[in-house]
């Protein structure tokens, strides 16, 4: 891959997670302050993601497989997004703000697939190359936490005056300039055109499903959708958590998390090529039921170191699990399908397993509040905990050691 392309393809991954930083790590506590919605209603809009994420294969199977270069797709939806975006920024109650939302989450959640797409079509060892390219979407990531801080519009005073409204703008000035940005990057042309006759499982992208004959596969496949139910608490959770027990710049705290994120990201290749799939798996599937333990018993005092290496080892959490796995996932795709195979995934983690953790961390944060209004976290917390141990039990003992050809 030439510098050029490696630029391109950076500021791509760079402007896709910072457009969702942007909103998505404070949306709990920007419903809660500027919109006063409760738990069942932040519940109902965080599962918007997932929603989005199961509609993703059909539409990446049905066009950026098939018809249209993915590259000409993910401009289009991402100046659309920002139409939604800035309607978004002036939202004034929770009914009006969860329509827009939704069509907004249905449009963006399959750009996860493309990008993805078109980075791997640019390389020629996706497993020691990917990785390079995807840190700069947690360096956007972590950008847009930190300006959100920066800028105190999640500081008590911030919250006071209602200055969480603006992390919308800012999403939709940048998800614009992606949208324009996007036809400036490498060709990503249709790789599975219909040679024979129409077939429905061929146009919506099910014939990715054929993966799951792999019984490895198979069982990564289920061990990521259940792993996603306690993510889904962290995503929904977190931040309300820590503004609630009075930690100050929450947002720019769990930027943190991120920033290990780019260390472990880098790491990612090393570990992966000396320990294989499994343990690379498994390292991250401890990651979280440690991360759940140290926020059931930490607190904005004495307790605070607690919270933030719970926050830092979200690092492993997510690049040891989603980042090997999309690795995983394309070495087992073959060229023809690694659009729907990556939205499968998609499908699996931010759709079917956060619709289930979003709506059990709903149900058990408004379970678990007391007549103050205030959440009991420990109780909270050790519930994710307890499900991660039960996940990496599962994954450990069906799992087969497996060795990656990474290259196609």
């Amino acid at each position: 891959m030439n510098i050029n392309t490696k630029l391109r393809l950076s500021i791509m991954m760079f402007l896709e997670f910072f457009i969702w930083s942007s909103w998505f790590v404070t949306m709990g506590t920007f419903l809660r302050s500027n919109l006063l919605a409760n738990d069942q209603d932040i519940s109902f809009a965080f599962s918007t993601q997932s929603f989005g994420a199961i509609i993703a294969p059909f539409v990446v199977g049905l066009i950026a497989d098939r018809y249209f270069h993915a590259q000409r797709i993910l401009g289009v939806i991402h100046i659309l997004g920002a139409g939604l975006m800035y309607m978004l920024y002036n939202s004034a109650d929770f009914s009006g703000f969860f329509p827009l939302l939704l069509i907004y989450m249905i449009l963006y959640m399959p750009t996860l697939a493309l990008v993805n797409s078109i980075s791997f079509n640019q390389m020629d060892d996706p497993a020691k190359e990917f990785s390079g390219i995807r840190v700069w979407g947690t360096i956007g990531w972590i950008t847009a936490g930190f300006l959100i801080s920066f800028l105190s519009w999640d500081s008590q005073e911030g919250l006071r005056e209602g200055l969480l409204r603006n992390t919308w703008l800012m999403a939709a000035s940048s998800s614009l300039a992606l949208g324009l940005f996007s036809f400036t990057l490498p060709g990503t042309p249709p790789q599975a055109r219909n040679t024979g006759d129409f077939r429905l499982s061929e146009v919506l992208g099910l014939d990715a499903l054929r993966l799951l004959k792999h019984k490895n596969y198979a069982v990564f496949f289920i061990s990521s959708i259940l792993i996603c139910i306690p993510l889904a608490f962290y995503y929904q959770n977190t931040s309300p958590f820590l503004t609630e027990i009075g930690l100050e710049n929450s947002t720019g705290k769990m930027a943190m998390g991120q920033v290990s994120e780019v260390v472990f990201m880098l790491a990612l290749p090393i570990f992966f090529y000396r320990f294989g799939i499994k343990k690379t798996l498994m390292v991250a599937m401890i990651a979280w039921a440690v991360r759940y333990a140290f926020f059931a018993f930490g607190d904005a005092d004495k307790g605070v170191w607690m919270l933030l290496i719970g926050i830092g080892l979200h690092g492993i959490c997510y690049d040891f699990f989603f980042v090997s796995g999309q690795i995983y996932t394309d070495s087992h795709a073959g060229a023809k399908y690694k659009s729907s195979a990556q939205g499968l995934i998609t499908l699996a983690t931010y759709g079917v397993g956060m619709l289930i953790g979003f709506w059990a961390a709903g149900l058990i944060s408004e379970y678990y509040t007391n007549e103050a209004g205030t959440h009991l976290w420990k109780s909270i917390w050790l519930i994710p905990a307890g499900i991660s141990v039960l996940v990496l039990l599962l994954f450990t003992a069906l799992f087969k050691k497996e060795q990656i050809n990474s290259h196609q």
